[in-house]
């Protein structure tokens, strides 16, 4: 099994490092990020599944999921045995917003 974290994903992470370096400490920054690839491992494993994303199961789309850390949402896709991560947002941004501005590819 594999995981591939998109450019997008790739992204986010570094803001959401940038963010988390600009207003506390290392030390946290470095436990949230362990969080975030202790849920991916757990995710690729297939321990865990997450939840489906409700605006994609209202129009029938049922595999797109998302999963939470303490302080971050993910949202992943299982194809055969890779897990894609399309967005990695922490708890306080409009992840709603991140996710449509993700489908219709919007910066």
């Amino acid at each position: 099994m594999s995981i591939v974290i998109l450019p997008d994903a790739r992204e986010d992470l570094l803001t959401l490092q940038g963010y988390m370096l600009d207003r506390w400490t290392e030390a946290l920054w470095l436990k949230a990020e362990d969080e975030i690839f202790q849920k991916l491992a757990e995710l690729d494993s297939g321990f865990l599944s997450g939840s489906v994303v409700q605006a994609f199961a209202d129009v029938g789309i049922f595999d797109y999921k998302t999963s939470v850390t303490s302080h971050h949402r993910i949202l992943h896709r299982k194809i055969d045995d890779t897990l894609y991560i399309y967005a990695i947002a922490g708890h306080q941004q409009d992840f709603q917003t991140l996710l449509m501005r993700r489908l219709f590819n919007q910066r």
